[in-house]
C-alpha cells in the first residue's frame, strides 16, 4: 500500500509539504491526473496545458532523481483512484489545498466523498497564504507572514514503485482547441528558479518604475506569475529569496535605495496575490455572480457581441487597447496595469458583462489563477461594491505609457502612415481616410461619451439607498485591513489602490 501524492497546481519537488509528509508516512506514489473534463471547461486553453505539460516532463525527471518518477493517468479522478485502490496502491491521499474554479471545487467534493466512503484519509496541506477553513480577515497578514516564513522543505528520498508510469498527453490529444500561444513562457521549476535569480540580481532593479510600462515591464517584472500559478515554484521560496536579497541590501551602497524600493513594492504584491485568492476561497460564486448584488441586471451576458469580438481580436479602433490585446494574444502575458485597462474598457466603454471578457482573458493568460482572476475582473468592472470605480481613459493611458508610440507601431502596423502626433488618436490625422475604415477600423465607440455614460450608470447603483449596507458587509468579509476603507459608499482612500497591483 502507498501514500498517493496528488499533484495539481504544485508541479515541483522543492517545498512540497504533502510529498515530504507522505514520505514520512510510508511508500509514496506521486500522481498527476489529466482530467479530460476540466480541459473542456470554458476558462481553460492550449497555452495552459502546454505550460503544464512541459512542467510535468521536468517534474517526472526530478521525482526520478528522488527515486520514483511521476505517474500520469488520464480520466476522472475518482475513476483513477478506484483503479489504484483495486490494485492495492493507495492507503492515503495527500495534496495541497486548491482554490481553483468551480469545476475543481465540485471535483474536490466528489473526491472527499470517495475518501470517506472507502475510509481513506485525505491529507490536504495549506498552499500559499490562503486559509481554509475561512477565518476572519483580522490578522490575515500576520498569518501569511508566519506561513511564508517557514523553512523550505527539501525533496525526500522515494523508494521505487512497480507501476506503469503512463504518458503525458498533448493538447491535441486532449482536444483543447482554444488559446494556442506562439511565444508563451516555458514551464518547469528550472525556468522559475532562473527567472527568480535574474530578477533579484539584475532585472528587478527598476521594477517599481517600470512595471506599468508595456515596453519595460516585459524585462523589469519578475515574470514568475505562471510559475506561481501552476506551482513550479512555491510562494514561500519566492518570499524567502526576496527577504534574503532585502537583507543583503540593508547596508547602504550605490544604487541600493532603488533596489530596496523595488523589492518592497514586489513583496507587497506577494501578499496581494493570496489576498485575492482568499476572496474566491471565501465566496466561490464570484466566478459567476456580481459580488455586490446591486449590479445584477445592470449589464447582461450576451449583449454587445460584436463589441466583444472586436475587443478580443484587437480591432476596437483604439490603438493602445488593440496593441495590448494583440501583445497578450501573442505572448500569454501582459503587465498588470494594461490588464486592468483591457478589462475596464470591456466593462465600461463597451458595456460588456464581465463574465464574457473574463473568460476570454482567462484563456489568454498563461498565468491564469482563478482566485486572482475573477476577483480582479469584478474589481475592474466596478461590481465589488468596495473598490474605486476606475474608468481608464485608453487614449491617455497610451500617451502616458507609450509616449513615443513604439509599442503601438509594433503591434498595430496598420497605422504606419499615421504621423506620431496622431498615433494615439488616428481619426484626428489629416490622412486618416487612408487607413481607417479599410486597413484599420474607426473606433467602435466614442471613448469619452461611453465613459461618461458608464460612470452615470455605475454611480446610480452606488447612490441607491440599499447599496451601503451590503457594501459594508462585503468590506468586512473581503476587504484588506490595510486599505483604510471604512465607508465603502464613499470614495475609498488612496491606500486601497494598492489592490491594483499584483506580482507579474
Amino acid at each position: 500500500m502507498h501514500e498517493v501524492v496528488w499533484f495539481k497546481r504544485d508541479l515541483r519537488v522543492t517545498d512540497h509539504r504533502p510529498l515530504v509528509s507522505a514520505a514520512e508516512a510510508g511508500l509514496v506514489l506521486p500522481l498527476y491526473i489529466v482530467e479530460t473534463e476540466l480541459w473542456q471547461q470554458a476558462d481553460m486553453s492550449v497555452r495552459h496545458w502546454d505550460f503544464i505539460a512541459e512542467s510535468l516532463v521536468e517534474l517526472r525527471e526530478n521525482l526520478k532523481r528522488c527515486g520514483q518518477p511521476l505517474v500520469v493517468r488520464t480520466g476522472d479522478v475518482v475513476d483513477v483512484l478506484d483503479e489504484l485502490r483495486a490494485g492495492g496502491f493507495i492507503s492515503g491521499l495527500w495534496s495541497h489545498q486548491e482554490t481553483g474554479n468551480n469545476w475543481t471545487y465540485q471535483r474536490d467534493l466528489k473526491v472527499g466523498a470517495w475518501c470517506r466512503e472507502h475510509n481513506i484519509k485525505w491529507h490536504e496541506v495549506q498552499n500559499h497564504g490562503v486559509s481554509r477553513p475561512s477565518r476572519s480577515r483580522n490578522g490575515w497578514s500576520k498569518r501569511w507572514d508566519k506561513h511564508m516564513g517557514d523553512e523550505v522543505a527539501k525533496p525526500p528520498n522515494l523508494p521505487p514503485v512497480d507501476i506503469d508510469l503512463g504518458t503525458i498527453p498533448t493538447s491535441s490529444t486532449l482536444a483543447i482547441t482554444k488559446g494556442f500561444c506562439p511565444v508563451r513562457q516555458s514551464g518547469g521549476s528550472l525556468a522559475a528558479k532562473n527567472l527568480l535569480e535574474s530578477f533579484l540580481s539584475e532585472r528587478g532593479e527598476t521594477y517599481r518604475s517600470s512595471m506599468s510600462s508595456p515596453l519595460r515591464a516585459e524585462i523589469a517584472c519578475s515574470r514568475l506569475s505562471p510559475h506561481i500559478s501552476w506551482g513550479t515554484i512555491s510562494m514561500r521560496e519566492v518570499n524567502l529569496a526576496v527577504k534574503s536579497r532585502q537583507i543583503a541590501l540593508e547596508n547602504p551602497q550605490p544604487g541600493s535605495m532603488v533596489w530596496r524600493q523595488s523589492l518592497k513594492s514586489f513583496n507587497s504584491r506577494l501578499h496581494w496575490h493570496c489576498h485575492f485568492i482568499q476572496k474566491l476561497e471565501d465566496e466561490p460564486q464570484i466566478e459567476f455572480k456580481n459580488l455586490h448584488s446591486g449590479y445584477d441586471g445592470v449589464r447582461k451576458v450576451g449583449d454587445n457581441g460584436d463589441a466583444l469580438q472586436a475587443w478580443v481580436a484587437g480591432e476596437t479602433g483604439l490603438p493602445f487597447v488593440d496593441a495590448c490585446m494583440r501583445y497578450l494574444r501573442e505572448n500569454g502575458w501582459l503587465n498588470f496595469r494594461m490588464r486592468a485597462m483591457l478589462m475596464a474598457v470591456a466593462s465600461y466603454h463597451l458595456w460588456l458583462h464581465w463574465r464574457e471578457p473574463g473568460l476570454e482573458l482567462a484563456r489568454l493568460f498563461t498565468d491564469y489563477e482563478p482566485g486572482i482572476h475573477w476577483s480582479q475582473v469584478q474589481m475592474q468592472s466596478g461590481t465589488t461594491g468596495i473598490n474605486t470605480i476606475r474608468i481608464y481613459n485608453p487614449v491617455k493611458q497610451g500617451k502616458d505609457q507609450d509616449p513615443t508610440g513604439v509599442f503601438i507601431r509594433k503591434w498595430v502596423p496598420e497605422l504606419s502612415v499615421i504621423p506620431d502626433a496622431f498615433l494615439h488618436e488616428p481619426w484626428k490625422a489629416e490622412n486618416s481616410a487612408q487607413v481607417l475604415g479599410s486597413a484599420y477600423p474607426y473606433p467602435i465607440v466614442d471613448y469619452l461619451d461611453a465613459a461618461k455614460a458608464a460612470r452615470q450608470r455605475v454611480w446610480a447603483v452606488r447612490r441607491s439607498g440599499s447599496f451601503r449596507e451590503q457594501a459594508d458587509k462585503i468590506q468586512d468579509r473581503h476587504g484588506s485591513r490595510k486599505s483604510g476603507v471604512k465607508n465603502p459608499s464613499r470614495r475609498p482612500t488612496k491606500g486601497n489602490n494598492k489592490q491594483l497591483t499584483l506580482p507579474v
